[in-house]
């Protein structure tokens, strides 16, 4: 299977970069293809402009669709799956991801009567959550984020969705943390693995 990997963290120190390195160890040990957008890496714009709002907001098919956008279009095009890591961020994944959101899920590509976005085999989120998922499912905040990148960013762009919220990370959990993140990167590599 060819995976198009879309990873978002300023960075290469984190907790979050090691879950992205051992899920792509497990796909390669399985020998899936796979490509990463590492979005902080490449320097990816998030913000849309005036002429993308214009675009997007009165469906002007008239003014193109940047460059930038086109290549993530045309990756997510060669692909049969997309992977989505990232750390939450006051419930939300960071601005960078949400901007590639705005930017790239552009009309006639992702929505109107007749996307030409393929649907995908499968769409997987893998979040890193300082909170523990407990709390998260108490406060209705995995709820949320569940609702909002399954529900609605993918909806039906893809048959199979799943959602991955790797808990317990933060330093204010000193002893849980470092349990936690020996058995998060195991997950990881093994959701890799097992694509």
């Amino acid at each position: 299977m060819k995976v198009f990997v879309v990873y978002c963290h300023p960075s290469r120190n984190s907790f979050t970069y090691q879950l992205k390195e051992e899920f792509l160890k497990g796909l390669k040990d399985a020998n899936h293809e796979f490509i990463v957008s590492d979005l902080y890496q490449m320097n990816f714009n998030g913000d849309i402009s005036e002429e993308e709002y214009e675009r997007e907001a009165f469906y002007r098919t008239d003014i193109p669709v940047p460059e930038d956008v086109l290549i993530e279009q045309r990756k997510i095009q060669e692909s049969d799956a997309i992977v989505f890591i990232y750390p939450v961020f006051w419930t939300e994944a960071p601005a960078k991801l949400v901007g590639w959101f705005d930017r790239v899920w552009t009309y006639r590509f992702a929505y109107d009567p007749n996307p030409q976005m393929k649907t995908l085999k499968k769409a997987l989120f893998i979040l890193s959550a300082g909170n523990t998922l407990k709390s998260l499912e108490e406060t209705g905040e995995a709820h949320a984020m569940r609702i909002v990148m399954l529900g609605d960013r993918i909806k039906n762009r893809a048959i199979e969705k799943e959602m991955v919220i790797l808990d317990g990370t933060t330093h204010w959990y000193e002893e849980l943390r470092e349990k936690k993140i020996k058995e998060h990167l195991k997950t990881a590599y093994n959701l890799g693995f097992n694509f």
